[in-house]
């Protein structure tokens, strides 16, 4: 495996031997900047090229920031770290009992709040970093023993734990359907640990007080095992699902308390801004709860399949559309034809750092299913 070590150079040497030495020592290749010799690119960009060819990322973060790179505006290895953080597992490793500087101190703290659920550790001397490094490792390549990730499996595994669609014009209630799964497919929750009271909770109080919230605070909420899978409901509102492999499957209501009682649901149309906003969401508590129930991170990538279950009476318009003709508008007369669900795939930071995107991604397909009806 390739192993990018990523640090301040000058002044640091010890250090960065001392993670070589760790990674060589378990057989590993180290990818480190004073071995690139004479190329044709720039040092900035044959690092960034080290960082992508890499599988794995040690970062290692003393005293100093370093020089701040006139064309990116940071220093070269919090440049490695915003190029990898999204795509691949970075081990970060912080110097204690030093006095950082300023711009360091706020790169650290970066870091840390990034780093929930990934391996870090503190040291004071280089034996100790390579023994904190020799550990992580090997403990990242048995927490990733797994199946080879196939992503046309883990999409259909996505899409297969999708409800039985609901689409006709009978549908009176409009919802969101969201199945996110991880791989490599594998168990993360053994059965006695899917029935712990205190997951019931946090998935709960997660669901209830975190912003973006799912579930209604003036709501009660009824839970169960059904078959091999935990879900949390509530009559007319959200409903949650997890099973053992960590398949999430959020069912998300589209209609708006103010605008019921006109019928099909509440509104003439879907509103486009109602749907991303609850899109995001559950991108939201799927990143949170994958972090609740796989903290070392077996899962690396997700698989998302959406389908909004409504009347085919429904069209679809943005709020401002909505609001400017509140009491009207352009109805489908649809043949109830069952609407395939969307589907993307990412790397799993993307449910964090990319989540806009996500959202969007999925609603602008779900848009064209309503407007090309």
């Amino acid at each position: 495996m390739k192993i990018f070590i990523s640090s301040l150079i000058r002044g640091f040497e010890p250090f960065r031997e001392a993670a070589r030495s760790a990674v060589t020592t378990l057989r590993h290749e180290p990818v480190m900047a004073e071995d690139f010799g004479a190329q044709p690119n720039s040092p900035q960009v044959a690092c960034l090229q080290g960082v992508r060819s890499a599988e794995l990322i040690l970062l290692i973060l003393g005293e100093q920031y370093g020089f701040v790179q006139g064309t990116s505006g940071v220093s070269p290895t919090h440049e490695e770290f915003l190029e990898a953080r999204d795509t691949k597992p970075v081990l970060a490793f912080v110097q204690e009992g030093i006095t950082r500087d300023a711009q360091q101190t706020k790169f650290v703290s970066e870091v840390q709040g990034w780093q929930q659920g990934y391996f870090r550790g503190g040291f004071k001397t280089a034996e100790e970093l390579k023994d904190l490094i020799t550990r992580a490792i090997h403990d990242y390549q048995l927490a990733h023993a797994a199946a080879p990730l196939d992503i046309a499996v883990l999409t259909q595994s996505a899409v297969s734990l999708l409800p039985r669609a609901r689409n006709g014009n009978s549908v009176q209630s409009s919802v969101l359907n969201l199945a996110i799964t991880g791989g490599p497919l594998q168990r993360i929750l053994r059965p006695a640990e899917l029935e712990d009271r205190k997951l019931v909770n946090d998935l709960h109080q997660h669901a209830l007080f975190s912003e973006p919230r799912l579930f209604d605070s003036t709501k009660g909420m009824e839970s169960d095992i059904d078959g091999a899978a935990l879900y949390l409901e509530q009559e007319g509102g959200a409903r949650i699902q997890l099973d053992e492999q960590g398949g999430l499957v959020l069912r998300l209501p589209l209609e708006r308390q103010s605008r019921r009682g006109h019928g099909f649901g509440g509104s003439f149309a879907l509103i486009q801004e109602t749907v991303v906003q609850q899109l995001t969401a559950g991108i939201a508590y799927a990143d949170w709860a994958l972090d609740r129930i796989d903290p070392t991170q077996k899962l690396t990538h997700v698989s998302i399949a959406a389908r909004i279950d409504a009347s085919e009476h429904l069209g679809w318009r943005t709020q401002a559309e909505d609001d400017a003709s509140p009491n009207s508008g352009t109805m489908g007369f649809g043949g109830g034809e069952e609407k395939p669900p969307v589907t993307v795939d990412r790397p799993r930071p993307a449910l964090r750092f990319d989540a806009a995107n996500l959202a969007e991604d999925l609603m602008v397909p779900l848009r064209r299913q309503r407007k090309n009806k």
